[in-house]
């Protein structure tokens, strides 16, 4: 789709044939089985791909330290002092100076349906707005979701603890209602649509009685990714149309989240001693 008339035009082509605008990446291709049109499960992208090793990697991690200590059902339900050891946001310990459980906590899961459903909606829904804003955007989106969202939950409900990647994920579903609303087409109303009603229906499962859901979190990470990519519009287009910003802005999200897990590392190994 061509990204100043949004006709549909081949994927191959540089230079649009309907007004003459030159293509400065691949078109996006919404009508292939794999595009945004399909709603089906994309093509993986390398980030989204690699923020769910993240994820699978610290689930097993918590998974096994639970385990040993002594609670056998810990792949469906691992223990709350386990999760707040590895990072999980707290209000207390927030307030208290731990701000790194602002980013950490968006890479824990509380048990295996937990994380499963999470990376299920994450591996369609992260290579689709990968596709459209590239893979530093996405970062950036998902950075500052994770952070905004549980930013919310701590002010909301500070004595609660809370994990889970869905604070980005309704981030991402933020900057595809973003991307909905810049593109003043059918397809664009479609696609705002679309999104709207996930993040309807998302915020009502987490009304449903006996579930713990942070909806606190998902709509802060749902207004934060909202109006990170309306500013940032896709590559190319928008105030800020460099991508070198928004490679040093994705560089820069990734530091601070290292930074963040190396602070839960040192105060895990404090804490132990």
């Amino acid at each position: 789709m061509c990204s100043n008339c949004r006709a549909f035009v081949d994927a191959s082509e540089r230079v649009c044939p309907y007004c003459e605008a030159p293509l400065g990446r691949p078109a996006i291709d919404l009508r292939s089985s794999g595009g945004l049109a399909a709603g089906l499960i994309p093509h993986a992208r390398f980030t989204t791909v690699m923020i769910l090793l993240v994820n699978t990697a610290l689930f097993v991690a918590t998974m096994i330290a639970s385990m040993q200590k002594g609670r056998d059902g810990a792949l469906y339900d691992i223990d709350g002092l386990t999760l707040f050891s590895f990072g999980a946001k707290f209000g207390r310990s927030v307030f208290e100076g731990q701000w790194w459980r602002l980013v950490t906590a968006g890479f824990l899961h509380g048990g295996l349906l937990h994380i499963l459903m999470n990376s299920w909606v994450l591996f369609d829904l992260g290579a689709q707005v990968e596709e459209i804003y590239g893979s530093a955007r996405l970062i950036v989106f998902y950075f500052t979701a994770t952070v905004l969202g549980f930013l919310a939950s701590t002010w909301w409900n500070p004595a609660a603890l809370s994990v889970g990647a869905s604070a980005g994920i309704f981030g991402l579903i933020g900057a595809m209602i973003a991307f909905g609303t810049r593109n003043q087409t059918s397809l664009g109303s479609a696609i705002r649509g679309h999104y709207l009603r996930w993040a309807l229906y998302g915020l009502l499962f987490g009304l449903l009685p006996g579930l713990r859901v942070d909806n606190a979190a998902h709509l802060g990470g749902l207004a934060a990714g909202f109006a990170t990519a309306f500013a940032a519009g896709e590559p190319g287009e928008g105030w800020l149309k460099s991508e070198t910003f928004w490679k040093i802005a994705a560089g820069f999200c990734l530091a601070v989240t290292a930074i963040c897990f190396l602070k839960m590392f040192l105060w895990m190994t404090q804490t132990q001693r």
